[in-house]
């Protein structure tokens, strides 16, 4: 069993053929709506990944609000721990390029409601054999709280320390597992690596002065995890991005369920890499979040 305790949102989307300057106008090609935030991104990566997952976390009670919860709904996660509360429902504001990069201006909304005592008795409802995912888009007291919790139960705690903030330096060290990109990976080793034998050299450094797993996600260089003295790299799959939006969501989605199914954690990883290389193929957050049998005939 996995709980994701995060963000709800609904995301609006434009696709331009390059990203704008500062301060410059671009023509865009279209809009679309979908649903996102990353918490809600991950519940339904880990319930496609084939896991049972209760989501925790908040929506409006604006014309959003169901509509941010509907994929989720239809694929049968349990939403009895989302509470919906006065005002707007959590919103992400994007930018795709042609080359599928993107831009991302999130407003908490409702996901600034999901409270200490929420995220307290999300875990108390948890047994010692689930999974517990987290990521940066709820207040840090929350974050802190269902680590702490976790610990005192014995719980797995995945972190997925997007997106960075100030308190990552200092919640990353509660959770069992970390995961970052090249950018959140660079605030807790200190230092930016230009290759990815320079990524795995500061992985190496920091595992070692701290024992923490970790996960580093690498785009189109794939993935390097270090976990009890070892050190690997996962290669990625050759694919051509459409939108890399949610791709990081699916990555960590797919992890979890594979940890929590008993997967070996190389094999884990592996599955979670496809899992995210797929996501890319599609636009949108959730909408391109693939189903397990889509990731696991590509490995």
């Amino acid at each position: 069993m996995i709980t994701v305790i995060g963000s709800v949102n609904m995301d609006l989307i434009a696709t331009t053929e390059r990203l704008p300057a500062p301060g410059e106008t671009v023509s865009g090609a279209e809009f679309t709506t979908a649903q996102g935030g990353k918490g809600a991104n991950q519940a339904l990566a880990a319930q496609r990944a084939g896991a049972a997952v209760t989501m925790g976390g908040a929506v409006g009670d604006d014309a959003y609000g169901a509509e941010a919860l509907a994929l989720l709904e239809k694929a049968g996660a349990d939403l009895g721990s989302v509470r919906r509360v006065q005002g707007p429902t959590g919103i992400a504001i994007i930018l795709v390029g042609g080359d599928g990069e993107n831009v991302i201006v999130v407003i908490a909304g409702a996901n600034g409601h999901v409270s200490v005592e929420d995220a307290e008795q999300a875990v108390a409802s948890m047994s010692d054999s689930d999974t517990l995912l987290l990521q940066m888009e709820i207040a840090e007291a929350s974050i802190e709280a269902a680590l702490k919790a976790a610990r005192s139960k014995g719980v797995r705690s995945v972190l997925n320390i997007a997106p960075l903030t100030e308190a990552v330096e200092r919640l990353a060290p509660l959770a069992d597992i970390v995961i970052a990109n090249e950018t959140e990976f660079a605030r807790l080793s200190g230092r930016p690596a230009e290759t990815v034998d320079a990524a795995r050299a500061e992985l190496a450094a920091l595992h070692a002065r701290t024992g923490q797993c970790m996960i580093v996600t690498l785009g189109g260089d794939g993935v390097l995890w270090a976990k009890d003295g070892t050190v690997e790299h996962v290669a990625a799959l050759k694919i051509r991005p459409v939108d890399t939006v949610g791709a990081g969501d699916t990555f960590c989605g797919y992890l979890a369920q594979g940890l929590d199914a008993g997967m070996a954690f190389p094999a884990a990883v592996r599955r979670a890499a496809v899992a995210g290389a797929l996501a890319c193929l599609k636009p949108g957050a959730q909408p391109s979040i693939p189903l397990a049998s889509e990731v696991d005939a590509r490995l």
